[in-house]
């Protein structure tokens, strides 16, 4: 499978402050790719720069051979976005919420009632989609909304923190959820500070910090060049 997602020369300032300095990475088809670092690296910038909600100072994001500065709205087709503090509209019963947004995405019923079918079975909720957002726990609110995220099936799914909060059974559920995506083609760039998570989900991982990439490669490869048992070890060594 070739790359959905390449990311070159990227450069993000605010004002005097550079928050992201020049980076290069790529995502392909079927991959889990972790962009880790500490809290003010640059994760977050980037996620959102490559959602297109930030436009970049300089550099170039593909997205499926679209150009997502160039092309924000076509770029938009093709990926979905899940912020950390991603929240929904508590007085909408579960499934209202999601027809609602499968209608924000598909002009076509047919396709707006295939989503929100496929979105109840990945959401795992059954009877409570019919009940009110505001009656959800935050592990039930979290799989509603990673659910929305991937019915419509991006080629792209970029999830900052997608089980934060969560209980031990609530996050091993949406880890799954997104390794099953993977293996039919969706590619996912991720951001987490649960290096047990980023261990078990990535292919591979880049870590961050103050802007610049400091090493990039998989669980295994970093941990070996860094001489680590775990990604922890390997985080704390490069972002001190």
């Amino acid at each position: 499978m070739g790359d959905i997602l390449e990311v070159k020369d990227l450069r993000k300032r605010y004002g005097q402050l550079e928050a992201v300095k020049g980076i290069d990475f790529s995502v392909q088809a079927g991959e889990v790719f972790a962009l880790i670092g500490p809290n003010g690296a640059g994760k977050t910038t980037t996620l959102r720069m490559v959602a297109t909600i930030l436009q970049p100072t300089s550099g170039a994001i593909t997205l499926d051979g679209i150009d997502v500065v160039k092309e924000p709205a076509k770029a938009r087709e093709r990926l979905s976005y899940l912020p950390e503090e991603a929240g929904a509209y508590k007085s909408m019963k579960g499934r209202d919420y999601l027809k609602f947004m499968a209608e924000v995405f598909f002009e076509d019923p047919a396709d707006q009632a295939e989503s929100v079918k496929a979105a109840g079975e990945i959401s795992g909720l059954g009877d409570r989609l019919g009940d009110k957002l505001g009656t959800y726990s935050k592990g039930m609110t979290r799989k509603l909304l990673l659910a929305r995220s991937i019915m419509t099936r991006p080629k792209l799914a970029i999830l900052d923190e997608p089980t934060s909060g969560l209980d031990v059974l609530g996050a091993l559920d949406i880890r799954d959820t997104v390794k099953e995506f993977t293996r039919h083609g969706m590619a996912v760039l991720l951001s987490s500070h649960n290096m047990l998570e980023i261990e078990y989900l990535s292919d591979r991982v880049a870590i961050i910090n103050e802007g610049v990439i400091h090493a990039t490669g998989t669980p295994a490869e970093l941990k070996a060049r860094y001489s680590a048992q775990n990604l922890e070890e390997v985080f704390a060594e490069v972002a001190r």
